[in-house]
């Protein structure tokens, strides 16, 4: 068997977790490759909204295997709070969800250096969402890193003491304050609820699932464009966000990947800093974000809205080897009269269809009109209900990327998600 990777192309918030919800029951195991609690996987369904960050967004299929790879960084606190909101559900993952021994840590100092290193930036700061993710990843690099099966050494608070003191030291250098014991009892709490579970090696354990035959889908965080490569530097996140991530994050080789997943959004939207080409900072962009819900599911910051930008989403395509698309929320766009999609960039009089290496640069969007639907989409459940407007959409990305598209979302709920021919 071959691992199906699932991931965004766009920056990020494309709606991963509800689509993982879906397709999950055709999975055996669901598998987290990188990213942490920076990201926020958001699942509806039976009226309640479920919101996960370092779970993999399988876990309300309850015949799914669930897996932390090597690539996810751990916040014990928060991993804690998600277990605990899980068993008032009534859900208990014990057999069903493994850890790799081999993910790194966050330290309470790592979100404390976080917090003082966006904070000395000022105007430049890049939008972290203060979770010590950025620098628990330059822990990794750097070798200095507290992994998941260090907590059963015996010298895992020598470790964590020794790693602790040269944060402090770091923050020395800052003019921040900070209480580190405010930190720490939540976090030890979180490493004793972690070790409750099956801490494993995690690349053995996904090569031998594809040994037996069982279906495996690799879930990414973040999108494309948040890339510590090939996002829009200096503005990305710490971890590789890409197809090429599922075989680091999870310990499989590249003759292992099968069908690649590329999520997108109907429209663009971006939390914090960095270039957006096609931004509408102005009452269109207003009205998607209203309409679309448009708020961080992890720091509940207002998205940045904008119209659909495909010289982004062919190079995502290209970066990712993306086998088929899935768009989501469509039902958005419901209200225009008008649809715009962004085809070419204008960049120093020249046009162009290719990102630039420096996509902080001034760029002039070169538009194509296109009619809106003007109908609602949420009760729709079959593609021949969905009007032919929207599936001229979908026929204009296809046409431009030579992608299929093979889902669209029309709401947030599991109903809302239509299978195209």
């Amino acid at each position: 068997m071959k691992a199906d990777v699932l991931l965004g192309l766009q920056w990020g918030d494309e709606g991963k977790g509800k689509l993982v919800d879906v397709l999950a029951p055709k999975y055996d195991v669901i598998a987290r490759f990188q990213g942490g609690p920076n990201a926020g996987h958001t699942l509806e369904f039976n009226n309640i909204k479920h919101i996960t960050h370092n779970i993999p967004s399988g876990i309300f299929r309850e015949k799914s295997i669930n897996v932390i790879g090597n690539g996810v960084v751990l916040d014990p606190e928060s991993f804690r709070g998600e277990i605990d909101s899980l068993l008032k559900l009534g859900i208990d993952l014990k057999g069903r969800l493994k850890i790799s021994m081999k993910a790194h840590l966050i330290m309470p100092t790592h979100r404390i250096l976080d917090a003082a290193s966006e904070a000395a930036k000022g105007q430049t700061k890049i939008g972290s969402t203060l979770r010590g993710i950025g620098p628990t990843y330059m822990d990794k690099t750097g070798r200095n890193g507290l992994r998941v099966g260090d907590i059963i050494s015996p010298a895992f608070h020598e470790k964590y003491n020794f790693l602790t003191k040269k944060h402090q030291d770091i923050l020395k250098q800052y003019n921040f304050d900070y209480d580190l014991s405010g930190h720490e009892e939540g976090w030890f709490e979180g490493i004793e609820t972690i070790k409750k579970f099956d801490l494993v090696n995690s690349e053995y354990l996904i090569n031998s699932f594809l040994d037996e035959g069982k279906t495996v889908l690799a879930e990414g965080a973040q999108g494309t464009m948040l890339d510590i490569d090939f996002g829009s530097y200096p503005f990305v996140t710490s971890s590789n966000t890409i197809c090429a991530g599922a075989c680091t994050g999870l310990g499989i080789p590249p003759n292992k990947i099968g069908q690649i997943i590329g999520i997108f959004k109907a429209y663009c939207t971006r939390v914090g800093s960095g270039p957006f080409p096609t931004e509408q900072d102005n009452e269109t962009g207003e009205s998607m974000r209203q309409k679309g819900g448009e708020y961080g599911a992890t720091t509940g910051r207002p998205r940045r809205c904008g119209w659909l930008d495909l010289p982004m989403l062919k190079y995502a395509i290209m970066l990712n080897g993306t086998t088929q698309l899935m768009m989501t929320k469509a039902d958005v766009l419901s209200h225009f009269d008008t649809i715009r999609v962004c085809t070419a960039y204008n960049i120093n009089n020249k046009t162009t269809d290719q990102l630039p290496f420096d996509i902080n640069c001034p760029i002039q969007p070169v538009y194509t009109e296109l009619k809106s639907w003007k109908t609602d989409l949420t009760g729709v459940r079959k593609m021949e209900g969905l009007p032919t407007e929207l599936m001229a959409y979908v026929h204009f990305i296809e046409k431009n990327t030579g992608i299929p598209v093979r889902i669209i979302g029309v709401g947030a709920g599991r109903e809302q998600f239509i299978e195209l021919n």
